[in-house]
C-alpha cells in the first residue's frame, strides 16, 4: 500500500492510503475523507474489503481465495448501481482467476492492451 501510494503521489495523483497497521482512529479519518470526496482514490489492503460502495475496484494483487475476491469486487456496483472490477493479473495468478471463474460460473474477460478499443 505504502509503495503504490508513494508512486501515485510522485506522479501527481491525489490518493489516500489505508492498511491494518494504522490505528483505527487514523483509518476512520481516511475513510471520512474518502466518503467526503476529498480524495477519489483509496489504496488499501483487505482491511477495507467491506463497508463502502464504490464504482470501481482495481485489484493490484489478486487475493489467494475466491471468497475474499468476491468481498473485494462486491464493493462496486451495489444496490443496482453499475460497477467495474479490474484485475492486474500475473502469469502466477491465472490458476486463481480460473478457479474464481469456475466456482462462480462466470467469465472474467481480458481487457485489450489499448483501452480505446473498448469505446
Amino acid at each position: 500500500v505504502d509503495w503504490l501510494t508513494e508512486k501515485m503521489r510522485n506522479n501527481n495523483f491525489t490518493v489516500s492510503a489505508m492498511h491494518g497497521d494504522m490505528p483505527q482512529r487514523e483509518r476512520d479519518a481516511i475513510m471520512g475523507e474518502f466518503r467526503a470526496g476529498t480524495t477519489r482514490v483509496l489504496i488499501t489492503t483487505d482491511v477495507w474489503a467491506r463497508g463502502i460502495d464504490v464504482s470501481l475496484v482495481i485489484n493490484y494483487d489478486l487475493p489467494n481465495n475466491r471468497e475474499l475476491y468476491i468481498h473485494r469486487i462486491g464493493r462496486s456496483g451495489r444496490f443496482g448501481r453499475k460497477g467495474v472490477a479490474i484485475n492486474f493479473v500475473k502469469s502466477d495468478d491465472i490458476k486463481i482467476l480460473r478457479d474464481i471463474e469456475q466456482y462462480y460460473s462466470t467469465q472474467i474477460d481480458e481487457m485489450p492492451m489499448n483501452v480505446a478499443d473498448l469505446i
